[in-house]
Formats: C-alpha cells, structure tokens, sequence
C-alpha cells in the first residue's frame, strides 16, 4: 500500500532532509564562518550526530565539504588573477592563510601562489564551460605536487 512507511523509513527520511538543507547551507555560506556546531545547531542535532551521518551520506564530513567548496572557489578567484592569495583566503571564509595554504595544496597538488601563477596558461583555450570542471579539486591525500597542466592533462586523458 502506497503512502504507509515504517518508522524507521521516516527517520532515514527525515535525516536524509535535514542533511541536504546542510549541504545546501554549505555551498550557499561556504564564505560565512561556519564550523560544524554552528551547522548541527541550525538543524538541531548534535556535532557528532550530523558528522557521522554526513559522513555516511555523502562520504566526507561536514567540515572537509565545506573545506573542498572553498577550496574551489579559491581557485576560480586565483584563475581571475584580481586578488591577491591573502585576499582570496578571507574571501572564501578561512580565517587563517596557513591552513587555507595547506589545504589548498592538499587538495589542488600545488600552493596557491603556484597555482595562480601557472593558471592563466593551464586554462588557456579552454572553453570557460569546461574548466571548472578540469580544475576541480581532487580530495586525494596522495595528490603528486606538480604543475596544473600535468593535473590537467591527467584528467582530460580519463575522459
């Protein structure tokens, strides 16, 4: 019979909503100060609830999400080439230049200042609409430092 759920199916249901609106609020305030008690108090759970089921839902906690949105907006920023990199690091919400450094190298395989410096010949003759999609980060711990263009080249190979 259509319509009747257990219990247990409207919970999953439930957190299954209450995990996308945090998603939501993420790639809509990525530049806001965020951190995952300010997340789980806006959908009334506890830290450690909305993490672990973030992290089974989606497979990454809240903060490395959060993290990866920034990271991508950092590099459109650095692709524009107006700002500086300590600009672009407030502008997308991280509050210290060293962790936004580290992670965006983390992330990317190169520094920011790096990345801005070869990003304007990487994407050169790229359509615009294709390259966010070749430059987004990778979450891979293991990522080789190198230039964008090997990254690049790396990924246009897999298609």
């Amino acid at each position: 019979m259509r319509g009747v759920t257990s219990p247990a199916e409207e919970q999953r249901l439930r957190d299954l909503r209450m995990l996308r609106r945090v998603k939501d609020r993420i790639d809509r305030d990525y530049a806001e100060p965020l951190d995952v008690e300010a997340l789980a108090h806006g959908v009334h759970v506890s830290a450690g609830h909305l993490s672990r089921e973030f992290k089974k839902a989606y497979g990454e906690s809240p903060y490395a999400y959060l993290m990866t949105r920034r990271i991508e907006r950092a590099m459109a920023l650095l692709r524009a080439g107006d700002l500086t990199v300590t600009e672009v690091c407030f502008a997308v919400g991280c509050q210290s230049l060293g962790t936004f450094s580290t992670r965006f190298t983390e992330l990317v395989g190169v520094p920011p200042s790096v990345y801005r410096q070869q990003a304007a010949d990487a994407v050169a003759g790229i359509p615009s609409c294709v390259v966010k999609q070749v430059t987004r980060p990778v979450r891979d711990r293991q990522a080789q430092p190198g230039s964008i263009r090997n990254r690049e080249a790396r990924t246009a190979g897999a298609s």
